[in-house]
C-alpha cells in the first residue's frame, strides 16, 4: 500500500473500550427466543441452496456465568464459493434486561480488528445505554479474523513486540531506513500467511458484512438493527450496500467515507490528529489538561507545537530508555500521542507523558502506546494489530498515481507539520501476500430504511467531513452533528445525541436530518 497509509490507517485501530479504560414492538414476527439453549433461525426461503446449512443452523447458547449467553456460529470461509470450507464466529448476547425484547441489537466497536465480543461482555454499559439494554438483546461478535472467531495469527509475543517497538538502525528517511522497514514488514506479512490457516484472502469487510447478515438471520431477526462505531460504520454501510432490503434501524457513529482512497485517508487523518493536538495544546496552556501539575509547554499554541516538534526530534535522535529494556523513539511517542487524542478525558495522560518525557522518563508514553497496541504486562491481550492489517490490506486498493501521492504528502506537510515527519514510512500492504479485493466507492443502498450517520466536529480519527459525505451518499442517510471533541458521540457525550439515537432504535423516530447537538 502507499507509504502514507501506514500510520494513518493504524489510527482506526483504537477501540472505544480502550478509551473508556483510560478515562409498540418493532419485531412482532420474531420467533420466541430462549434465555439459553437454542435460538430459532428465520425461515430460509429464498436463500441459495448452498447457503441453507449456514442460514438454517440453530445457535446453541451457553451461560457465561455473568448474565450473558455465548455461542459459536459457522460461516462460509468464502461467501463467493461456500464449498471451500467454513470458519467460526464468536458471539455474546445480553438478553433484554426489561424482559420482553424488541429483537437483537448488533454492535461493532471499530478497528478493523476490534473485539465486539469483549466490547459487550466487558463494557456493555459503555457500548449502549441502559435504555437500549432494557429493550433489546445486545449482541457483540468477533468478526472473521478477530479474537475468539477464526483468527488471523502472525508473530509470537516477543516478535510482535520487536515489530512494533524496535528502533530503526538507520537514520529516518534514508534508503537503508526504507529497506529495513520493508524487510520488517515482509517478515510480518509472511508470518501472517504461514500461521493463519489460509484465511487471509477472505478477511475483508465485504465478507464480514455477509457474516453480519448470517448473524441477523440465525438470531431470528427479520431485519438488521445495528450500532457501529468508527470502522463499524464502514461495515454497516457495506451491509446496507449488499442487503438494503434487510436494513432495519442502523446508526453509524464516527463515520468512514467508503469512497475515500487510502492516500486520502492517510492525509485526512494526519491533518485531523494535528488539529486535535493543537486543541489539546490550547487546553494544556490554559491549565485544563492536567491534574494540577501544570503544562510542560508555554507561550502560544504555535510556540508550544514547536517545542513538541523539538521533543519528537530529540527522542528520534536519542531514544529514552525504559526499565523494561525498551527505548522510546519518535514513532512510539507519536503512537502514545494518538492514543490519548481519542478522548478529551485522556488529555491529562498526555500532559503527564510530555512532562515526564521532557525529564527523560518514558513511562507514561509507553503506557499510552501499550494501550494502543493492546499490550498488558508485556503480553498482547488480543490480535487486533494483526487483524487490522489483514483487513486494511485487502480492503484498500493501491491505485493512486505518483502525482496523487506527492500532492497528498505536500498537503500533510503543510497542514500537519508536527506529525508529518513521523507519519510516513514503508507500508505493510506493499508486501501483503494477497492482492486487495476491496473497492473504494460511494454507497447509496437504494431502498434501505433510514440510516442515521453521526459525525463529531472535532473527531481526529474519523473527521466530520466523512460523516457528511456518507450521509449524503446514502439514499436514506440522516446526518446528526455533535459539536465537540473526541472520537464518536453516542452514549455519554451528549444527552441530545443519546436521546435521538435511543428514540430511533426504540420507537423508530427518525432524527431530523441535520440535527446538531452540543455536549
Amino acid at each position: 500500500m502507499i507509504r502514507s497509509v501506514r500510520r494513518a490507517l493504524a489510527a482506526l485501530a483504537i477501540l472505544l473500550t480502550g478509551a473508556l479504560a483510560l478515562s409498540g414492538c418493532l419485531y412482532s414476527q420474531i420467533p420466541p427466543r430462549a434465555e439459553g439453549g437454542v435460538s430459532t433461525p428465520r425461515p430460509v426461503d429464498g436463500i441459495d441452496e448452498e447457503l441453507v446449512p449456514f442460514y438454517g443452523q440453530q445457535v446453541q447458547w451457553s451461560d457465561n456465568g455473568a448474565g450473558m449467553l455465548t455461542a459459536t456460529v459457522k460461516a462460509p470461509l468464502d461467501w463467493n464459493d461456500p464449498a471451500k470450507g467454513e470458519l467460526e464466529l464468536a458471539v455474546v448476547r445480553q438478553p433484554a434486561t426489561g424482559g420482553a425484547s424488541q429483537g437483537s441489537l448488533l454492535t461493532n466497536p471499530g478497528g478493523p480488528g476490534g473485539s465486539g465480543y469483549d466490547f459487550i461482555e466487558q463494557s456493555v454499559d459503555f457500548a449502549v445505554s441502559e435504555t437500549l439494554q432494557e429493550k433489546y438483546d445486545i449482541v457483540g461478535f468477533d468478526p472473521r479474523g478477530v479474537g475468539r472467531s477464526t483468527a488471523v495469527t502472525c508473530l509470537d509475543a516477543d516478535a510482535m513486540m520487536q515489530y512494533l517497538y524496535a528502533l530503526p538502525s538507520h537514520p529516518r528517511g534514508t534508503a537503508e531506513w526504507e529497506a529495513e522497514g520493508a524487510a520488517d514488514n515482509k517478515r510480518f506479512a509472511d508470518a501472517c500467511e504461514a500461521n493463519s490457516g489460509g484465511i487471509l484472502p477472505y478477511i475483508t469487510t465485504d465478507q464480514a458484512a455477509r457474516d453480519l447478515d448470517l448473524l441477523r438471520a440465525v438470531l431470528g431477526d427479520e431485519k438488521l438493527t445495528y450500532l457501529g462505531y468508527s470502522y463499524g460504520t464502514f461495515l454497516g454501510a457495506t451491509y446496507a450496500k449488499l442487503y438494503p432490503e434487510n436494513v432495519g434501524r442502523l446508526v453509524l457513529d464516527g463515520a468512514i467515507d467508503p469512497s475515500v482512497s487510502g492516500t486520502d485517508v492517510g492525509v485526512t487523518q494526519g491533518v485531523g490528529f494535528e488539529a486535535a493536538l493543537r486543541t489539546y495544546m490550547q487546553a494544556c496552556l490554559d491549565g485544563a489538561a492536567d491534574q494540577g501539575g501544570g503544562c510542560p509547554f508555554s507561550g502560544t499554541v504555535d510556540q508550544a507545537m514547536g517545542d513538541l516538534s523539538a521533543l519528537l526530534a530529540s527522542v528520534d535522535r536519542s531514544p529514552l530508555p525504559s526499565p523494561d529494556g525498551r527505548q522510546l523513539g519518535a514513532d512510539t511517542l507519536l503512537t502514545g500521542i494518538i492514543a490519548a487524542l481519542y478522548a478529551p478525558e485522556n488529555w491529562v495522560y498526555l500532559t503527564d507523558a510530555f512532562t515526564l518525557a521532557l525529564q527523560g522518563d518514558p513511562s507514561t508514553a509507553f503506557m499510552l502506546a501499550d494501550f494502543y497496541n493492546g499490550v498488558e504486562d508485556g503480553q498482547f491481550s488480543d490480535n487486533s494489530a494483526e487483524a487490522f492489517n489483514a483487513y486494511n490490506c485487502m480492503d484498500y486498493p493501491v491505485d493512486e498515481s505518483q502525482e496523487a501521492q506527492d500532492a497528498a504528502t505536500a498537503r500533510l506537510q503543510a497542514e500537519a507539520p508536527t506529525i508529518a515527519p513521523y507519519w510516513d514510512g514503508p507500508g505493510i500492504c506493499e508486501v501483503w501476500p494477497h492482492e486487495p479485493t476491496g473497492v473504494r466507492e460511494k454507497i447509496a443502498a437504494e431502498g434501505a430504511d433510514p440510516i442515521v450517520v453521526i459525525g463529531t466536529t472535532g473527531d481526529p480519527a474519523t473527521p466530520y467531513e466523512w460523516a457528511v459525505s456518507l450521509a449524503d451518499q446514502l439514499s436514506s442517510g440522516v446526518l446528526m452533528t455533535f459539536e465537540g471533541e473526541g472520537h464518536t458521540a453516542y452514549n455519554g457525550q451528549s444527552a441530545c445525541v443519546d436521546n435521538a439515537v435511543d428514540a430511533y432504535f426504540i420507537d423508530g423516530t427518525v432524527p431530523e436530518d441535520g440535527l446538531t447537538c452540543q455536549p
